[in-house]
């Protein structure tokens, strides 16, 4: 009876700890958005791209505190280090421009671990309407473990920094909330912030914000108040705001804007290495 018992506790304790650790029990403004027919004509078609790792990546699996499993593109450093770059996907999906990304911060970054995760379990949208319906669908407590289960991936000794894009953006500053103190930087690309102060006193790092000050969805106002409440937050951000539309930084993207692309990205490329060290 009282190896029953005890088989049971294990069983359920995950669960349990989930249960108790989420985050966000709610679909935020990002993903209200998705039912958006302006946002969603904003959105151009991906041009086609097929993606051949040449740093040794691969998809991998990994348990989640729900109880299933998760995936994601991993690419592991050449040498012990204590660094994984999370990386987040577009409202797409993770599709082989994201593994693209991924792989372009692992050979610029030098010795660091990089994790795609798929946050719409094997799921990729090939039009604006599908990435809208994943997107908006997706269960905020099913992101949610997906985070968790790639946080003990990278194991408890891991320093995590996070990235994104468009809804990976908002799920870059999530994720570096979750974390706790294992976060290590964190830069989000026009995503929605987080904003309650509340949440955002839980960061342990400091947050590079890059933002498209054209767009009217994620606005200069919207950018203003989370400046703001990061203040209040008491924590610090690096903000740039470009004369650029949203999705400016995504090569595959039509409206694709080199210039604004590259000063993002050498921000980027300099915020990260000067914390992961």
């Amino acid at each position: 009876m009282k190896k029953l018992l005890l088989s049971l506790l294990f069983a359920i304790l995950p669960l349990l700890m989930f249960s108790q650790s989420i985050c966000f029990s709610k679909k935020d403004e990002m993903q209200l958005m998705a039912s958006n027919k302006s946002f969603i004509k904003s959105h151009a078609l991906p041009k086609a791209y097929h993606h051949i790792s040449k740093a040794g990546g691969v998809m991998v699996e990994f348990n989640t505190p729900d109880g299933t499993m998760a995936k994601g593109f991993y690419i592991p450093a050449a040498k012990p280090t204590p660094y994984t770059l999370f990386v987040f996907q577009e409202w797409w999906g993770l599709n082989d421009h994201i593994k693209r990304e991924a792989e372009h911060l692992y050979s610029t970054l030098g010795n660091v671990n990089v994790l795609a995760l798929d946050m719409y379990d094997g799921k990729i949208a090939t039009t604006r309407e599908e990435a809208g319906k994943y997107m908006g669908s997706a269960s905020p407590a099913r992101l949610e473990a997906i985070i968790q289960g790639a946080i003990s991936y990278a194991g408890p000794k891991a320093k995590i920094a996070t990235v994104g894009w468009c809804f990976g953006g908002a799920l870059s500053l999530k994720a570096s909330i979750l974390v706790g103190k294992q976060a290590a930087a964190c830069v989000m690309y026009y995503g929605m912030p987080v904003k309650d102060v509340e949440q955002l006193k839980l960061l342990q790092t400091d947050v590079l914000g890059l933002f498209a000050g054209k767009e009217k969805f994620i606005s200069p106002q919207v950018v203003k108040e989370f400046e703001e409440n990061m203040k209040l937050a008491g924590k610090k951000l690096s903000l740039k705001s470009f004369d650029a539309d949203h999705g400016f930084a995504n090569p595959s993207n039509p409206i694709y804007n080199a210039a604004a692309t590259e000063e993002a990205w050498n921000m980027a490329i300099a915020y990260f290495k000067t914390k992961l060290k």
